[in-house]
């Protein structure tokens, strides 16, 4: 759940990104463990609670053990998480996507004065061109 911040003048940025990850690293320094990263796009409320934010919205997970993957979108349907709405990213390196994602976070949060949001991934309608 946690994102690589570096906290100084001016609002915090990644200490990790572009070609590495949070998520990588616990990984390489765990490489027995069932990494996989979720609920790093989401403020602590959301997360547990995630009919805060209404309507449907998205819950990204990534990791390299399809198997734990699994069994972490049964914990966030506990939770309260449409399981029709995780999206598996893939492998762990994907975790840079979504830590990278919190400087948006961060520009939505002061924008909107709420932490209490998230976002879809739409995709196309099955008729439409390219949903192949």
């Amino acid at each position: 759940m946690a994102n690589p911040l570096a906290f100084g003048d001016g609002p915090p940025t990644l200490a990790v990104c572009n070609t590495d990850s949070l998520g990588e690293r616990i990984q390489r320094e765990f490489p027995a463990a069932r990494v996989v990263k979720t609920l790093n796009t989401v403020n602590a409320a959301v997360m547990s609670d995630p009919a805060l934010v209404r309507g449907p919205h998205s819950i990204f997970v990534c990791g390299d053990d399809p198997g734990a993957k699994e069994e972490v979108v049964a914990l966030l349907t506990a939770f309260g998480w449409d399981p029709q709405h995780s999206v598996d990213l893939g492998d762990i390196t994907a975790a840079r996507g979504t830590e990278m994602y919190l400087m948006l976070w961060l520009r939505l949060w002061s924008t909107l004065e709420t932490g209490h949001f998230n976002i879809q991934v739409a995709t196309p309608a099955a008729d439409s061109p390219g949903s192949s």
